[in-house]
This record gives C-alpha cells, sequence and structure tokens, in this order.
C-alpha cells in the first residue's frame, strides 16, 4: 500500500496533541493531592486526557492511510514537540546533546519516509 500524505499529515497531528498531553499532565501534576476530587476536578489533567482521546482516533484514521511500518515511526516526532513545547510552556532548556538527539530523531524519520518510496526495493523483492 502507498502511504498518503495526508495520513502523515493526520500523524504528526496526532503527535502534537499527544506531546501537548504530556505538557498539561506536568502541569496537572503539581496540583494533584491523590484524592478523588482533586484528581476529577484538575483542568490540565482532564484536558490531557481528552487531547489523547482525539490523538488516539486520529492515528486509527491515519493508519488507514498507510503501511505501519512507515507511519508509526513518525510518532518520534512526539520528543521533538515535548522537547519544544517544555522549553515554551515549563521553562526547561535544553543541552547540546538533547540538540543532537532532536538533529538525529529528524533524520531517522527523513529516512524512513525516503525509504517508503515506491521504487524501493522491499525485502521480499530482494530475496
Amino acid at each position: 500500500m502507498k502511504t498518503k500524505i495526508w495520513a502523515v499529515g493526520l500523524i504528526l497531528v496526532c503527535t502534537l496533541l499527544t506531546s501537548s498531553a504530556q505538557i498539561l499532565y506536568k502541569i496537572g501534576s503539581a496540583k494533584i493531592e491523590f484524592n478523588l476530587f482533586s484528581l476529577i476536578t484538575n483542568a490540565p489533567l482532564i484536558l490531557g486526557l481528552g487531547l489523547y482521546a482525539i490523538g488516539a482516533i486520529l492515528l486509527i484514521i491515519a493508519l488507514k492511510g498507510g503501511d505501519l511500518n512507515v507511519l508509526y515511526p513518525i510518532i518520534a516526532t512526539s520528543y521533538i514537540w515535548v522537547s519544544l513545547l517544555s522549553i515554551v510552556f515549563l521553562n526547561e532548556s535544553l543541552n547540546l546533546f538533547r540538540w543532537i538527539g532532536i538533529f538525529l530523531i529528524v533524520v531517522g524519520v527523513s529516512f524512513i519516509g525516503i525509504g517508503s518510496k515506491k521504487d524501493s526495493i522491499s525485502y521480499t523483492e530482494a530475496i
């Protein structure tokens, strides 16, 4: 199956939503008092759960549009989103090694995308 561009776009939106949910979880975790009331009234946690649900639905829809081995590695961009969002919303910083890691994730996901071109040779064709 050839992977459709809309499926890649949906996966990227999914990763942005679930990464935003992680930031909300971090913000909401500061408000947890480990009782039921503090959990169900914790707006960042509830919003994070909602974003995860929407992300899951988008992931399911996106997986109909292409090969799992092409689409699923794009989920690795979540690491990039979380790193960048934590700088903006949590005032965290990234050292050189983390920036190098982000670069390597981009390169890796790009290689997977390039390798998914129709003219590439599949494992079964190579044998």
